[in-house]
């Protein structure tokens, strides 16, 4: 089949090395160094890491860690350096090999991506070591009081994702590096330490670990926790941690894990990572999940009691092959991750619950994909809707929009419609064997795909696809449609309801967390006050547990007035610390003067309570300045 005549331009050159594609057991593909990470100081190009050994002191009372690095690594012959990525560290000491101390090189800080460690190499080096300690307000850490967390036990966590690794390890912080890594890890005694890799699944009196990761990984999926922590088995491959007052309601929703990595292996190939551990973590972590090779991090928040929201787990786990296994080169090509990752999970929730079912996830994720990508072309950013986007200068949080996640997952959709949902399977088979622990641009996967899965199967692949999808502004005209008729029952129902004026017509009784929140969605902006107070009367929202539709019912709440729930909502702002639900709350607040005054005065409440991934954005949103 005939190349797209743009396509090869824009690949030209990412194939030209002539060096042995593989550098030693980690499989970093010296192509996709062609192309620099514009988010990281690192030169793999001269010299990169391949082995970790990392020893580590955890201080709750400080809220440090002190640590040596000693990293083996890989070099071009000609290399006179290594870099690597450090962001307020307090570096003691720098050696090569066993003791060959170097002078502290350390050069300016950049706000955004920190400060470039150089580290001058000879033809012996085989080792680097740095000694260094994190700073007590280290971006990636999050250390939580006994009070902020459900066992009353102090608490640990680590967010790495996008760049923020290096504010807790000196390290080549880029998607397109790989490593492997071993630790030994001291904490308090009575606390349990986990990573990102081979877990103990007990507390160790002495407060001692040791931990390996065999498969090689990208900086951002380095994960540590640490705390009072307890471990439920789910099945031969899969378990739950969670804090003792925590785990039961866990166990309830999440005892289905070893069927859902079943699912996933039946869809795309056997799981890489040997075993598949989900940590609930407590209310103050930042994002729904974090999909951290061996140990998924959890938001509590996905405990409904009634299993509707594990599809989240089920988004986590499908990381394992999109994401963990074939990874982003750059945070530019972040949909490569989060699209494939989307359409995954779908596909699980479908096998395990039907199509219905993940037509009505589909039908969410379209509707999130209209108000994003509306309110970036609003606001002047037309290009941040593109799937390939450009982040230059900008924290890569940017990125992680419902482009990423939802224009992705439609675009992969549409392929899947052009060429057949047999064809593409068996594409997606061969594409996360053929590229498994490597790192993928946009253009290398464009290529890959018009060979592999349109010339391969000799359909033709439409003039404009490309163009209109991922270099495109907003959303192409072809964009598949969802179809649920559990939604269009819930449309009824409201329909209804406002007709009869009898709110008893709403039968909710099978509703799903995902019905709930279409009828939220699907609300009149006509409906007053006393529709809302009747609402509350009937179903109780203000005291719901489910995170989600409490969400939903506060932002209906704020829009008219309903003070009834304005309690609740403090209570929900102060102790729940996932940015999806806290950007918008604040968000709907600060429109008028009395919100603005009632967000501010809960924030100052609640803002010790959040990562930084979410007072960061916030401080922003509210204008808010610290002391």
């Amino acid at each position: 089949m005939k190349k797209s005549a743009f396509l090869l331009c824009i690949i030209l050159g990412l194939f030209s090395c002539n060096e042995n594609k593989e550098m030693g057991n980690n499989r970093i593909s010296v192509k996709n160094f062609q192309n620099h990470d514009q988010h990281s100081f690192a030169m793999p190009q001269e010299a990169l890491i391949t082995h970790l050994n990392w020893d580590a002191s955890i201080d709750f009372d400080s809220k440090t860690i002190e640590a040596v690095a000693r990293f083996d690594i890989r070099k071009s012959p000609k290399a006179h350096e290594i870099v690597l990525d450090s962001k307020n560290l307090d570096i003691k000491k720098v050696w090569r090999n066993e003791n060959d101390t170097v002078e502290l090189d350390l050069k300016d800080a950049n706000e955004l991506l920190g400060q470039a460690l150089h580290i001058p190499l000879n033809k012996d080096t085989k080792t680097i070591s740095i000694q260094y300690k994190t700073s007590p307000n280290a971006e990636a850490l999050q250390w939580l009081s006994a009070q902020q967390t459900a066992g009353n036990s102090p608490f640990l966590f680590t967010q790495s994702q996008a760049i923020l690794c290096r504010s807790w390890i000196p390290i080549q912080d880029s998607p397109g590096i790989r490593f492997t890594y071993e630790a030994n890890v001291k904490v308090p005694e009575g606390n349990l330490a986990l990573m990102s890799a081979e877990n103990p699944q007990k507390i160790d009196s002495t407060g001692n670990y040791s931990f390996k990761m065999k498969q090689p990984i990208p900086a951002y999926l380095m994960a540590l926790a640490v705390g009072d922590l307890e471990y439920y088995k789910t099945g031969p491959e899969t378990g739950i941690y969670a804090e003792p007052a925590t785990l039961d309601k866990a166990i309830e929703d999440l005892e289905d894990l070893q069927s859902f990595l079943e699912t996933a292996e039946e869809l795309y190939g056997k799981y890489r990572w040997d075993q598949f551990d989900v940590l609930v973590l407590p209310p103050s972590f930042p994002f729904g999940g974090m999909e951290n090779p061996r140990l998924t991090f959890a938001t509590p928040t996905i405990l409904s009691g009634d299993k509707s929201l594990v599809s989240l787990i089920a988004h986590e786990l499908a990381h394992s092959w999109s994401g963990n296994l074939v990874t982003n080169a750059t945070w530019d090509d972040f949909w490569l991750n989060e699209g494939f990752t989307v359409y995954f999970e779908y596909r699980i929730m479908e096998t395990l619950y039907g199509k219905d079912y993940s037509e009505m996830l589909a039908s969410i994720s379209l509707k999130e994909l209209k108000e994003e990508s509306k309110e970036l072309i609003d606001n002047g950013n037309p290009k941040d809707t593109h799937l390939k986007l450009d982040l230059s200068g900008r924290n890569p949080d940017v990125g992680m929009t419902a482009i990423a996640y939802d224009k992705g997952y439609f675009f992969l959709r549409k392929i899947e419609e052009l060429t057949g949902r047999g064809n593409f399977d068996t594409f997606l088979k061969q594409y996360f064997n053929e590229y498994a622990f490597e790192s993928i641009n946009t253009e290398q996967f464009l290529l890959y795909m018009e060979q592999n899965l349109f010339g391969k199967n000799d359909i033709e692949l439409p003039k404009d696809l490309f163009s209109n999808w991922v270099y495109g502004a907003g959303i192409p005209n072809d964009l598949p449609k969802p179809n649920s008729e559990r939604f269009r029952n819930v449309e009824q129902s409201i329909a209804n309801w406002l007709k009869t004026e009898n709110i008893d017509t709403l039968k909710t009784q099978y509703w799903s967390t995902h019905e709930f929140l279409h009828f939220f969605h699907q609300l009149p902006d006509s409906i007053d006050y006393a529709e809302v107070k009747l609402l509350d009367e009937k179903f109780d929202f203000t005291n719901s547990s489910n995170s989600e539709i409490l969400t939903e019912w506060f932002l209906l709440s704020i829009k008219k007035e309903f003070k009834p729930a304005y309690g609740a909502m403090e209570n929900f702002l102060i102790n729940t610390g996932r940015k999806k639900f806290l950007m918008p709350i604040y968000g709907e607040l600060i429109k008028t003067e009395t919100g603005k005054s009632i967000a501010l005065n809960i924030y100052k409440k609640a803002r010790e309570n959040y990562h930084y991934v979410s007072y960061n954005s916030l401080d922003k949103l509210l204008n808010y300045k610290t002391d």
